[in-house]
């Protein structure tokens, strides 16, 4: 079994079935790394609060297969704030009220 979320070549991938119920139609997404947490924060670009808590960057939420699976290309992220960019699945919670992702790097 795939896991829901991990670290492929510096890009976050989205398992099909978390990437629907997060997203559905949204082909952006807000992001943001939060230092004193150590979390990475995606949420999709219809999350006006995020923009008004955050400066998140918008990035395209590209489609890997035709399963549905969906990747965010984070490099800068990774190289901004020194993080471990090695090869790895990651763990992460859903915040399903304010349809929020929060994963640990």
């Amino acid at each position: 079994m795939k896991p829901d979320i991990s670290l492929r070549s510096s890009h976050i991938y989205l398992n099909a079935d978390l990437a629907s119920k997060v997203f559905e139609q949204i082909h952006y997404a807000y992001v943001t790394y939060v230092k004193e947490q150590q979390r990475l924060l995606i949420t999709p670009v219809s999350s006006q609060w995020f923009v008004k808590m955050y400066e998140p960057t918008q990035f395209l939420l590209k489609e890997r297969n035709l399963e549905g699976d969906k990747t965010l290309a984070i490099r800068e992220i990774l190289i901004d704030n020194d993080l471990d960019s090695n090869d790895r699945d990651l763990e992460y919670e859903w915040i399903e009220k304010t349809n929020l992702l929060k994963v640990v790097l």
